[in-house]
């Protein structure tokens, strides 16, 4: 098949463009730059930005299914940012489904859409989470939006489907894993609270395959059309055991040190504040958003996703932070 990819030069979206090769099929993906990896898979690639609705319809010509897997993210920005890439991205993307008549839609979504505050969640499925309220990131309130509208969309011609992985790392993360190792390296790292909430988190091959089998088993009328799945390793740790298991693996200190939830919130609203009155550059080092979720408790029962499309992890995290630390030294070899 000819299949579009949206962000195919991203962490995941590597590996969707690399997995779908394999299987033989024909991929287009579309960005906002040119990724030299990409043309060595054999990926054709078109440039462009989510919310111009010409380009993105001209982008899925003659494919016959849509991996959306492109998005603005992170912990703070101006909401019509988020907007333009998340949600207008997402419309054009439907709207060129439409216009093609693509009948396959697989819809990179984020368990952020049912964030909380300080609720946590323990064994949840997307039955019986409800979506999230009182957002303090324009990444989640958006998220939602564009993930309600996916699934609105699933109907008798297009089958649509939204899967939302939970941190994704491994080799090649060039955002959770390099952002640890940084401020574990400068002694900057804390865990907010005592460290022993619970939280999953998701191997890149293992939030890769949750698509292809989502997209072998996506159909119209298929058990998983129009409904979204949490996506992870199914192994749920204590956020100290998963953090430091990655730092190790990445060859960094790991951290010991805690800041109470008031202090990093109070610290939060006071970033984001000097953030906005004085337009800072990126991101502040914490924001309330962040808070929130680093001290709270999130996993989640893989058991919809087995039973709809035949999920399973494949890559254990011990054995995907083996694969970590020798992606680690093979590049050190190699640089020598």
């Amino acid at each position: 098949m000819k299949i579009l990819v949206t962000g195919g030069g991203g962490f995941l979206g590597r590996a969707l463009c690399r997995g779908l090769v394999q299987r033989g099929h024909e991929v287009v993906s579309f960005n906002r730059s040119l990724y030299p990896v990409l043309d060595r898979l054999g990926v054709r690639q078109l440039r462009g930005d989510l919310a111009d609705r010409d380009a993105v319809i001209a982008a899925a010509q003659d494919c016959e299914a849509i991996f959306h897997n492109a998005a603005k993210a992170g912990a703070w920005g101006d909401y019509d940012s988020y907007h333009r890439a998340n949600v207008l991205g997402t419309d054009n993307v439907l709207d060129a489904c439409r216009a093609h008549r693509i009948d396959r839609l697989v819809y990179t979504s984020s368990p952020s859409v049912t964030h909380r505050a300080t609720n946590p969640v323990a064994g949840g499925t997307a039955d019986t989470v409800p979506y999230g309220a009182d957002f303090k990131a324009a990444y989640a309130a958006t998220k939602k939006i564009a993930e309600k509208a996916v699934l609105a969309a699933n109907d008798a011609r297009l089958a649509t489907v939204a899967l939302r992985p939970r941190l994704i790392w491994g080799p090649g993360d060039n955002q959770l894993l390099p952002r640890l190792v940084e401020r574990a390296n400068a002694g900057r790292l804390r865990f907010v609270g005592d460290g022993n909430n619970v939280i999953d988190t998701t191997y890149i091959d293992n939030a890769a395959q949750a698509h292809f089998d989502a997209f072998e088993h996506l159909a119209v009328g298929a058990a998983c059309a129009g409904r979204a799945y949490f996506i992870s390793n199914g192994e749920p740790k204590t956020v100290r055991e998963t953090i430091n298991g990655l730092l190790r693996a990445a060859g960094a200190p790991t951290v010991d040190k805690t800041i109470p939830f008031g202090v990093a919130y109070a610290i939060g609203a006071v970033s984001e504040a000097a953030w906005s009155l004085f337009r800072l550059r990126g991101e502040p080092p914490m924001t309330r958003f962040l808070a929130e979720q680093l001290s709270t408790t999130h996993w989640y029962d893989m058991a919809p996703a087995t039973r709809d499309f035949g999920y399973r992890p494949r890559v254990s995290f011990h054995d995907g932070l083996t694969e970590l630390k020798h992606s680690r030294e093979r590049a050190g070899a190699v640089t020598r």
